[in-house]
């Protein structure tokens, strides 16, 4: 991902508007781009405070809300890559437990001359 594209990402991420491909892809590149991550820091410093304006809330910790989102965001990606591992290991054990069962059942019938 380039820069330019991370950039156009920036408000998107901080709305939840991402995709899961696109919010991975993100996330990599603000890890090696510091650029990048301060650009989202200061839009997100922007949001924040006119949210929290706007709701009269008392907390002011903006560099600690954008690290619990981009934490939470990992997290999120991680969940997802499990559940895909998961039913890839599901739909195998079904695959073989089928393939298993129509054999032991071709076995049985070859036994009892059906076949």
């Amino acid at each position: 991902m380039t820069c330019k594209e991370a950039e156009r990402l920036v408000m998107p991420y901080i709305r939840d508007e991402l995709t899961d491909e696109e919010l991975r892809e993100f996330l990599e590149h603000l890890e090696t781009c510091p650029d990048c991550r301060e650009e989202l820091e200061i839009y997100f410093t922007v949001e924040a405070g006119i949210r929290q304006l706007e709701s009269e809330t008392g907390n002011y910790n903006i560099k600690g809300a954008l690290e619990a989102a981009l934490e939470h965001s990992s997290q999120r990606l991680q969940a997802i890559r499990l559940i895909k591992i998961a039913k890839y290991a599901v739909s195998t054990l079904s695959i073989t437990a089928l393939i298993i069962t129509v054999l032991l059942q071709c076995r049985i019938w070859l036994q009892l001359g059906l076949l």
